[in-house]
């Protein structure tokens, strides 16, 4: 099946859009600007949140059912980082360091791609109305700068992971030295859904 493509950027005081031609669905929001980050007191981002790069084994709900998920999440990310990206409109980004894993940015974004499944839609805007710092912020990470790519259709983490980098808005959110955490969700949809899967990667620096 073919899919209609829709990018949609948003960074600091500025919107973008832009269509193109390609088999899936992608969108990229950046920045942290507007949106409140979590009170004091939600500070944890070590420990438990699985921040030492080590991939965890993720539901089967929330990786679309693909095998060895975070970990060729995280493979395929700082690959990229490691090598540096053409970012197109968004500029050359030279090697960046590794991002870790983040349960709590994970738990963010699976919420935002169970939305979507449920409520049969795809934009960065929740069904409530929330954003992606305020999912973010209610998922106990207290972020200083945070950015979110959005996905539908694909069916590996590698082609998610290429086609953002082959968008500028979304390969500047993978290539931005300033994030160190990034969280990854994959929901299958359903019959009654527009696509196959729904994606969500949210990523940030702490405060």
């Amino acid at each position: 099946m073919v899919f209609s493509t829709y990018s949609h950027h948003v960074g600091i005081g500025r919107h973008a859009l832009a269509a193109a031609a390609a088999a899936a669905v992608l969108a990229a929001c950046g920045g942290g600007g507007s949106d409140a980050p979590a009170a004091s007191g939600s500070t944890d981002n070590t420990g438990s949140t699985g921040n030492t790069g080590t991939a965890p084994v993720i539901a089967a709900s929330a990786s679309c059912n693909l095998a060895d998920f975070a970990a060729s999440a995280l493979a395929r990310v700082n690959q990229w980082r490691a090598s540096g990206a053409d970012c197109g409109s968004a500029g050359q980004f030279g090697p960046a360091p590794a991002l870790a894993w983040n349960d709590k940015l994970t738990q963010a974004a699976l919420g935002h791609s169970q939305d979507m499944v449920a409520h049969d839609f795809f934009s960065h805007t929740g069904s409530s109305g929330s954003t992606m710092g305020q999912r973010i912020t209610a998922a106990g990470y207290a972020w200083g700068a945070a950015g979110e790519n959005i996905a539908a259709g694909q069916t590996s983490v590698n082609s998610v992971v290429d086609g953002w980098i082959a968008s500028p808005g979304h390969c500047a959110n993978i290539m931005n030295p300033s994030y160190v955490h990034f969280g990854l969700a994959c929901v299958a949809g359903t019959s009654s859904n527009t696509y196959p899967t729904y994606w969500t990667m949210d990523l940030a620096k702490p405060l």
